[in-house]
């Protein structure tokens, strides 16, 4: 197990921070590694870490707050000093009731809101301002990104923003304060690559050395409705944050409406079987996944508590490579172990388990 990097990200449930050192052991036991393609990258904690260990590293992610970490935190190259500027400028701005305010903000008794109205009535101020000030591609990225985190900070959630908490957390009570994220532009590394695209339009064109997997997983839960489980409708706030498009909103937790359960569906979080092969549809979505990827080492992480079943991965795994090694971590005994890639393996009782396969094409 290696030493991780420092990374930064938001409350994410599906955050690798945890898993970095395993991660980053396993890499650089490899030999020969120079390019990684992080498949996944949702917070970036995956790429900034590798970026940080002088890995080449292509982020990518569909998503519009993702897409925005990764140039911040991978691109973003102007001083320290100027980005201090800038967000010393933003904390400055007087807030006002805005769209924001009236959607997002509450206040006293009425805590059943992401924020209190405060620190909402700071964001409607500031995201004004951020448009207004014309800035360029990765300056604004690392505007928004400092946005984000700062109102993370004060959220009143679990962790995610498809419902609130029906009392305030004592961190909603806090003014929230920008500062300057921690960009990684003054590592020794290869120029990073950030996209925002359908992972199989990217798998084509790269050639990196080893790709990272790590899909949504979706769950394994019948009785689980879709939309509790699809990263569109946990983080629909950040999206919103980052286009300030006013969209059209639903539901007690005031969702976008494309993050409806029926809108904008990843196929590895679809909870549906394929009629015509009695599979998960999701996990025929990871069979193609590694068939189609272009890299010589694939690094698949994935949860015991994933849609597709550890039998069904053994069944693609198996035929699609060298299967090199299993490392099993138990979140709730914080321990790992080397896992014996069999049969007996598969049965075992690891329902708490996050799995690492490295595979050789």
């Amino acid at each position: 197990m290696a030493s991780a990097p420092s990374t930064e990200g938001i409350k994410y449930s599906g955050s690798k921070l945890r898993l970095l050192p395993y991660i980053l052991g396993i890499v650089s036991g490899i030999g020969g590694i120079r390019s990684v393609l992080d498949g996944f990258s949702g917070t970036t904690r995956v790429s900034q870490a590798l970026y940080r260990q002088g890995y080449a590293v292509t982020c990518n992610d569909i998503s519009e707050w993702s897409w925005t970490f990764g140039q911040c935190y991978l691109k973003a190259s102007k001083p320290l000093a100027y980005y201090k500027e800038l967000v010393a400028h933003l904390n400055s701005i007087k807030g006002y009731d805005g769209w924001f305010t009236e959607n997002y903000g509450g206040s006293g008794d009425d805590a059943k809101h992401p924020f209190q109205r405060h620190n909402t009535r700071k964001l409607d101020g500031i995201r004004d301002e951020i448009d207004r000030l014309g800035l360029g591609t990765e300056d604004k990225c690392v505007a928004l990104t400092s946005l984000i985190l700062a109102l993370d900070s004060v959220d009143n959630t679990v962790g995610h923003y498809a419902s609130y908490l029906s009392r305030w957390a004592p961190r909603a009570y806090k003014t929230m304060e920008l500062k300057v994220p921690g960009i990684c532009y003054d590592v020794a590394a290869p120029e990073a690559t950030v996209l925002k695209k359908d992972i199989f339009d990217v798998l084509g064109d790269n050639t990196c050395d080893l790709a990272y997997f790590d899909p949504p997983y979706g769950s394994n839960n019948e009785k689980m409705p879709p939309s509790r489980i699809r990263y569109a409708s946990y983080y629909h706030i950040w999206k919103t944050v980052i286009l300030n498009d006013r969209p059209a909103l639903f539901g007690k937790a005031c969702r976008r409406e494309d993050s409806r359960d029926k809108a904008g569906t990843s196929v590895f979080e679809e909870f549906r079987k394929d009629c015509a092969t009695g599979h998960f549809v999701a996990m025929e979505a990871i069979d193609r996944l590694i068939r189609e990827s272009r890299a010589h080492h694939v690094l698949l992480s994935y949860s015991s508590g994933g849609r597709v079943t550890k039998d069904e991965l053994l069944e693609i795994l198996s035929g699609r490579g060298r299967l090199l090694s299993v490392t099993g971590i138990d979140y709730r005994k914080n321990v790992m172990a080397k896992m014996q890639w069999t049969r007996k393996w598969a049965a075992a009782d690891s329902s708490n388990f996050e799995y690492l396969f490295l595979l050789e094409k």
